[in-house]
């Protein structure tokens, strides 16, 4: 079979893996149903998974075609994370299309591009183009509507949950769990929308949450916030170790613009503060948050932004129209949308006043409620009272897109997350192994010679500059340049905890380094990882930790990861 069919029969799940790792599954008692106890509310599966965003689905799609069945929950009722419920196309490097992701994250993409061909009337250019970017947004090679990739995603778990392989439980969230000597038993969720709980037992679990909401519930060692120059050696950390101070979140939404029509919103409560609003910061922010400027993230100072809902060009600036645009209306028969829509993630509406982790369930809502609270004010705001070219004030033709974010306030159903609680892992990365300027410093290279560590454990690869948004704790940008790095295994395994891991934003980095490991085809790499090492080590009958211990079965470990799809190393230059 060449490799290219294979991927395919991968990523649409309908191939058969069973000897795959060298065993049949049967053998290996996988393959099996997800059980349900008898009173309905106690689930069993091989691996259990809280959270289904992109990492949670990737762990959950390589432990199926390993041969696992598999119990996965999510707090909302879509799949997808940060590229659905959140709202933010992919982030992603150049290379994308033909490498530096593994192949099921490029059968995804795929997927995506097919869906519109499928079901859009797209004009015949638009259809035979075969990186079709729905949007041509500026930010990304493929961007689309949140909900498409949601139910790309359904699609591709289909097949095994027709088969009784995987059972899905939307909006559950996880409340306790039960742990014995470093190893957990099960979890309870609660459904959020019923009252009721159910307890999921497997014998691996994975925590894929927004925030790593399974380490405090399970005794998992992990660290919050920005540590010190003093701890990590990092260039660019700071000089006391800061637990409260973790990057803005941001509560995106979807607009467009239907010229000659009135979609004014009602003024938000808060108009008024969030209008007046100048963030506290060090070095200084530009000016009000609600302005078009904000700091250039490569040297803090002042830099104009333009806006223009019809994409008419705004001179040097940015037109944030333009940025992460989900459907360009040239992609589509004439006269089939109204205008242009764009997903509004920007500096104007990244939330700095609070800090959302390790907080009470009413902190944590209070925030939230602000942060949808400055959205809706930077939507009125450009309804109102944004500059015009022709020198009038605001843009009430833009229209809020409840449904292509599924949400009844038109909000994103969950807030873009962009640090979350970090295990302590056996590995930390650190600045010193994949940011540009303190590898040059280390290895006393340049150019084309100097690249990232090379890590013997590595289990993917991927790319993206160091990308710190203003933080809670009154930071600035912090934005420079990376390398293209390595995943390591030991990263991705806590210190203690035997079979537990994480597939989010919740690796062994740090404050510094989330900064690159943090976007989109990362957290799949992340989560295809997991989802393969938990069925080798049952296979081999050891711990994850032995799998990197034993050089003999990390290199047995590598060969299967490589054999279905992912990469471990970047091409030589």
């Amino acid at each position: 079979m060449k490799r290219r069919d294979f991927i395919g029969k991968v990523a649409l799940g309908t191939g058969s893996f069973a000897s795959v790792i060298g065993t049949p599954a049967a053998a290996l008692g996988l393959n099996r149903e997800v059980k349900v106890a008898e009173n309905g509310a106690v689930f069993e599966a091989d691996l259990v998974i809280a959270g289904a965003g992109l990492g949670g689905c990737a762990s959950a799609l390589a432990a199926l075609r390993n041969g696992l069945s598999v119990l996965m929950t999510e707090e909302t009722d879509w799949l997808g994370g940060q590229l659905s419920q959140q709202g933010v196309p992919p982030d992603e490097h150049q290379w994308i299309e033909t490498h530096g992701a593994p192949a099921l994250y490029r059968q995804f993409r795929e997927n995506v591009r097919e869906y519109y061909k499928r079901h859009y009337p797209l004009t015949p250019e638009a259809a035979a183009n075969e990186r079709l970017n729905p949007g041509n947004g500026s930010v990304s090679r493929l961007c689309h509507e949140p909900k498409v990739a949601h139910r790309v995603l359904e699609e591709m778990f289909a097949p095994y949950e027709s088969a009784r392989k995987i059972l899905i439980l939307k909006e559950h969230k996880v409340v306790s769990a039960k742990v014995r000597q470093n190893r957990v038993q099960e979890l309870r969720f609660k459904n959020l929308r019923e009252g009721s709980t159910i307890i999921a037992k497997g014998r691996y679990f994975v925590d894929a949450t927004e925030l790593g909401d399974l380490l405090p519930l399970t005794g998992t060692e992990y660290i919050t916030g920005s540590e010190s120059r003093a701890d990590t050696g990092e260039f660019h950390a700071g000089s006391s170790h800061r637990p409260d101070n973790n990057q803005a979140f941001t509560v995106c939404f979807a607009m467009d613009y239907v010229k000659g029509e009135d979609w004014t919103i009602p003024q938000p409560a808060d108009y008024s503060y969030w209008k007046n609003f100048t963030p506290q910061m060090d070095p200084p922010w530009a000016g009000k948050m609600l302005e078009l400027n904000y700091s250039n993230p490569r040297n803090l100072e002042p830099k104009e932004l333009g806006f223009h809902p019809e994409g008419i060009p705004t001179a040097d600036k940015l037109n944030l129209m333009l940025y992460r645009r989900i459907l360009h209306q040239d992609n589509f028969k004439p006269g089939f949308y109204q205008g242009d829509a764009t997903i509004v993630n920007w500096p104007q509406n990244d939330y700095v006043s609070g800090n959302i982790i390790d907080v009470s369930d009413a902190e944590f809502n209070r925030h939230v409620d602000a942060g949808k609270q400055q959205s809706l004010s930077m939507l009125y705001w450009l309804q109102t009272e944004a500059p015009r070219p022709d020198g009038g004030k605001g843009w009430p033709s833009l229209r809020l897109r409840h449904d292509l974010m599924g949400s009844s306030d038109g909000l994103a159903k969950y807030p873009y997350v962009r640090e979350s609680r970090r295990i302590k892992a056996l590995f930390t990365v650190l600045e010193e192994h994949v940011g540009a300027e303190q590898r040059a410093s280390i290895t006393g290279l340049s150019g084309q010679e100097l690249t990232s560590a090379d890590f013997y454990d590595s289990v993917g690869i991927g790319y993206y500059h160091i990308d710190l948004h203003p933080s809670s704790g009154g930071d600035n940008y912090i934005d420079f340049g990376s390398l293209p790095f390595q995943i390591p295994l030991g990263a991705l395994i806590p210190r203690k905890m035997e079979n537990l891991l994480p597939a989010n934003k919740n690796i062994g980095t740090t404050h510094i380094t989330n900064g690159c490991y943090r976007l989109h085809p990362v957290e799949w790499s992340i989560g295809e990882a997991v989802g393969m090492l938990v069925p080798f080590a049952m296979e081999k009958k050891v711990r994850p930790k032995i799998v990197r211990e034993d050089r003999s079965l990390l290199a047995e470990f590598q060969d299967f990861i490589r054999s279905q799809g992912v990469e471990t190393s970047w091409p030589e230059k």
